[in-house]
């Protein structure tokens, strides 16, 4: 039985795969197997140089359990020993930089678990961990980590070190070796420093790396504090990456580069200024080439014929595959090496597999993102092109292309219909911690205002049985929550109504929800509609919205883009937490905690104030 056939059940899925496939590393890889899989580029010799001066030390990834002590449990059922958790102050940094977060507020620590190895000594297992409490809390940050993995990788020790080999090293594995530095550090509670590189998606003509893997990362670990290897890596971390070796390589297998001395290979040459602020524009200028190379994808239903990530089933051929989707072989095989450009595939020889991202355009995978990639590569697609109307005059582009807003649009059409709600299920993963972070046990009846396909209010119910559920929406998308209710088994505690929320909403409710309403429309809608749930609502009742919430500061987000979406596309717009505030003050609620949700989305929270009368909201 193999390593993962182990893994206990009790971390999550994607979990349990990124442990086994470290622990399996660590058992089947030594220092040689490991530099030849990271670092095919060099010549034997200097392969051999960088061995004789580090050796595999472990094989890291981060994993995001219920609980520290049931990650614990978890690998001593493998039967590895494992030591106590401490602090990680390098991952702790990078992960809170890469989400715009504060570090004290994340409490990473590390776990170093012993795996046997035959015939040698133990190799150590590093597994970073950030405590989720069974999903509730950060949610959004686990699932950005698990798709991307950004902190697996594979670690040698560099036990004598001082600045000069590290210099040396570093100059071997950028230059040749065709790694990039990625960020490291000083950990101050082991006294180590570490510098961390990463291949590129592929070699650099784009094509996938001899071993088969692609963006592979790793570290160098040195006992002490090297201040001038860190500038340097520091530096080199930010620049713009340009590969040192030649497709045709000018040094000899039999002639291994120095790691030391005035011969030493220096730094990749960064380009100057002017280019890489040109190459950032081109890659945003081209994004129109991305968003309908995805919507071919999905149209053709390439991804439903590649193997998944993980998976042993054979990639087919290109002639076969072409049959299979209705293609010419050549025009194929060159969206397919953009695909794979974009981390969507990942070459398997000659043929190609889905990387995890590229799998969620599968028309059977657990929340499949196929129909978004067909509204927003087709009807949003296209009305996206008066962009600039809507900006000079804040007037609904996709209204002025078709005649009418979207929802009427789509509502005359039945397949666009189809897709429209099909889409707006697929986003459905950011409804995910919600059941679990309101405390429902004294509340009898959640009202759902134009709850869609019923997804947010299946699970609700499903986790707080002693609940009953009102959901209000069209009649044309009422049959649709129907079957959703049912198959979660929940129809029989809930009641549908048909109607719409412009002109009422249910009365009864112990707490209404707003999932991706308000956004849709302008703050004079929006304030008559929350006066209207605020009239429905009992004093103390509560509210809950779920929206992307616009930051306040530069942090990466999805909702400024979507901000522009809904001002060319919908006619409505994203807010500020600040601004939400505002229109519920207004219109009868005391605002409350905003809790961060999967997919840049927000839990506002909000309860039904005890006044004589609302005032009405002013415009932002």
């Amino acid at each position: 039985m193999t390593i993962r056939q182990h893994v206990p059940v009790r971390l999550c899925q994607e979990d349990a795969d990124a442990l086994a496939d470290a622990l399996e590393r660590a058992r089947g890889h030594d220092t040689g197997t490991a530099l030849r899989l990271l670092l095919p580029g060099l010549a034997e010799a200097e392969r051999s140089a960088v061995a004789a001066h580090c050796a595999l030390a472990h094989v890291a990834v981060m994993v995001f359990p219920p609980s520290i002590g049931l990650l614990r449990t978890s690998l001593t059922d493998l039967g590895l020993t494992v030591g106590p958790p401490t602090p990680s102050t390098v991952v702790r940094e990078r992960v809170a930089r890469r989400h715009g977060l504060d570090p004290a507020g994340l409490d990473v620590v590390i776990l170093r678990a012993a795996v046997p190895v035959a015939g040698g000594n133990p190799r150590e297992v590093e597994v970073f961990a950030l405590a989720t409490d069974d999903g509730t809390r950060h949610g959004p940050i686990a699932a950005r980590e698990r798709a991307e993995r950004n902190e697996s990788h594979v670690a040698f020790g560099v036990p004598d070190a001082d600045e000069v080999v590290l210099a040396g090293l570093r100059a071997l594995l950028t230059g040749p070796g065709a790694m990039r530095a990625d960020g490291g550090g000083h950990n101050a509670h082991e006294d180590t420093t570490v510098l961390y590189f990463r291949t590129p998606p592929g070699e650099p003509d784009g094509t996938a790396s001899p071993s088969g893997e692609q963006g592979q990362r790793l570290e160098l670990g040195a006992p002490g504090r090297f201040e001038s290897a860190l500038t340097t890596h520091t530096a080199a971390t930010h620049a713009p990456w340009t590969p040192e070796t030649p497709d045709t390589p000018d040094h000899s297998p039999a002639e291994p580069t120095a790691l030391a001395g005035p011969t030493a290979p220096t730094e990749p040459t960064a380009p100057m200024a002017p280019t890489e602020p040109a190459r950032r524009l081109l890659e945003l200028m081209t994004g129109a080439w991305a968003t309908q190379a995805v919507a071919v994808t999905a149209e053709l239903g390439i991804a439903d014929h590649l193997p998944a990530p993980g998976t042993p089933d054979e990639a087919p051929a290109l002639p076969e595959l072409a049959e299979r989707v209705g293609a010419r072989p050549d025009p194929l095989a060159r969206l397919l090496r953009y695909l794979a450009a974009l981390g969507l595939l990942e070459r398997r020889g000659d043929a190609y597999a889905l990387s995890a991202t590229g799998r969620l355009l599968r028309e059977d995978a657990p929340r499949s993102l196929r129909p978004l990639a067909l509204l927003y590569g087709g009807p949003f697609y296209r009305s996206f092109a008066e962009l600039a109307h809507s900006v000079r005059t804040g007037g609904d582009g996709f209204a002025r292309l078709h005649g009418r807003g979207h929802f009427d649009h789509f509502a005359a059409d039945p397949r666009l219909a189809d897709l429209f709600e099909r889409a707006m299920a697929a986003s459905a993963e950011m409804f995910d911690p919600i059941p679990g972070l309101v405390d429902l046990s004294t509340a009898s009846v959640v009202v759902d205002v134009a709850g869609g396909n019923g997804e947010l209010l299946a699970g609700i119910l499903t986790r707080h049985p002693h609940l009953r559920g009102v959901l209000l929406e069209r009649p044309g998308t009422l049959e649709a929550a129907r079957e959703r209710l049912a198959r979660a088994g929940c129809a029989d505690r809930c009641t549908f109504v048909a109607g719409d929320f412009t002109t009422s909403v249910p009365t009864g409710g112990d707490v209404y929800l707003l999932s991706r309403v308000l956004h849709d429309w302008d703050d004079e809608t929006c304030a008559a509609l929350l006066r209207r749930c605020a009239a429905a609502m009992a004093p103390g009742a509560r509210l809950l919205l779920v929206e992307r919430v616009l930051p306040e500061d530069s942090r990466p987000s999805l909702a400024p883009a979507w901000d522009v979406h809904m001002l060319c596309n919908v006619g409505g717009r994203e807010r500020t937490a600040a601004h939400y505030g505002r229109l519920l003050t207004a219109a009868g609620f005391t605002p409350g905690a905003v809790s961060p949700l999967p997919l840049d989305a927000h839990l506002i929270r909000a309860r039904r104030t005890p006044s004589p009368e609302p005032s009405h909201a002013p415009h932002s």
